[in-house]
């Protein structure tokens, strides 16, 4: 929901979608959103494999990991989800393909929900990490985060005033054929369109 908003929100000075394919269990579902959506504005998209991040890291979130716990981001038990450094190590790619490209910015999706249980995506991090990228290019490469202190419902509010329709995104990370409707990002998810007037289309196991 929140890449696709910003996809949406700013394809005016996006020049490239990069989705990183790390072994997730849901990046499959992902990956075809992503492309479908990068189609249909006519931006550029890749996919970078990065299968060492599930070869060698810790999380519930890879394939061959536990199982995906459910309930609340604020329950414990959602720790379990965090992929280590997950978006240093994908937003110091992105960096490098931002040079390499001529490109003066990196966004990312973060959103004021996720600071809880995941340090890579707090207001201190992304500060510092865009902080180092710039210091470590030549350009003086920034991360854009323009969710950060907002809400996946703002985030939610803003998509349904660009018309998108969130049956066409992937939240679940358990990644089967529907939403699970029980895990983290699928009770996000509900609150979100819910709290933001949107019908919640979304096809849910249960």
């Amino acid at each position: 929901m929140d890449s696709v908003t910003m996809l949406y929100e700013y394809r005016d000075r996006i020049a490239m979608a990069v989705t990183f394919n790390y072994g997730s269990k849901h990046n499959e579902r992902e990956i075809a959103f992503a492309k479908l959506h990068c189609q249909r504005l006519g931006i550029a998209h890749i996919v970078i494999p990065l299968g060492f991040m599930q070869q060698y890291f810790k999380s519930s979130l890879l394939i061959g990991g536990e199982e995906i716990p459910e309930g609340h981001y604020e329950d414990d038990n959602m720790r379990s989800t965090v992929v280590p450094f997950r978006n240093g190590i994908m937003l110091s790619i992105a960096a490098g393909l931002a040079e390499s490209n001529g490109l003066k910015h990196v966004m990312l999706a973060n959103h004021s929900g996720d600071h809880a249980i995941y340090p890579d995506c707090r207001p201190r991090f992304v500060d510092a990490m865009s902080s180092a990228i710039a210091n470590g290019t030549y350009d003086g490469v920034t991360i854009l985060a323009p969710y950060t202190d907002i809400t996946k419902t703002d985030i939610a509010r803003r998509g349904a005033a660009a018309g998108i329709d969130y049956s066409e995104t992937w939240s679940c990370y358990k990644g089967g054929e529907k939403h699970c409707g029980k895990c983290g990002t699928c009770t996000e998810r509900k609150e979100a369109l819910r709290d933001a007037g949107i019908d919640d289309t979304t096809e849910y196991e249960d």
